[in-house]
């Protein structure tokens, strides 16, 4: 069983990924567009389906079967662990980040630029990377 929860557990991973980085991308190109303009309207749209149909179900996904996987892989004594816990924890924090985001565009409050989202878009990829590498190299 352990194979099949890993192997759903990758799988919402690459979805919450996907989502975590398409998301910010649509705020790049919503902050560009009229406030209560038909550009901005479906945005709010995207933007929500977005986090509701599967950023946040592919969070939660990932976060029971990883913590299914460490219980039973007996890995949390493992210090490599303890590191992307934290690293995931961080882009927990950046999810719930962007979902205040999603909201703030719906209720047309955001005051941020375009450049601003450029750069929290790197955010998830860099976290991506840290977490990648202590699963497969478990460094310490």
């Amino acid at each position: 069983m352990y194979l099949w929860i890993k192997a759903f557990h990758v799988i919402a991973i690459i979805a919450w990924m996907a989502g975590m980085l398409y998301l910010p991308r649509l705020f790049v190109y919503h902050s560009d567009v009229p406030k209560g303009s038909i550009q901005s309207e479906t945005f709010k749209i995207m933007e929500r389906r977005l986090l509701k149909a599967i950023i946040n179900p592919a969070m939660g996904l990932t976060w029971i079967l990883g913590l299914i996987l460490v219980w039973q892989g007996g890995w949390y004594t493992s210090g490599w662990l303890h590191a992307k816990v934290l690293l995931v924890l961080i882009l927990s924090g950046v999810h719930g980040f962007l979902s205040k985001t999603v909201k703030d565009f719906a209720a047309d409050k955001n005051t941020r630029p375009a450049k601003f989202y450029r750069m929290i878009n790197e955010v998830p990829t860099i976290l991506m990377i840290g977490i990648v590498i202590l699963v497969i190299v478990k460094p310490f």
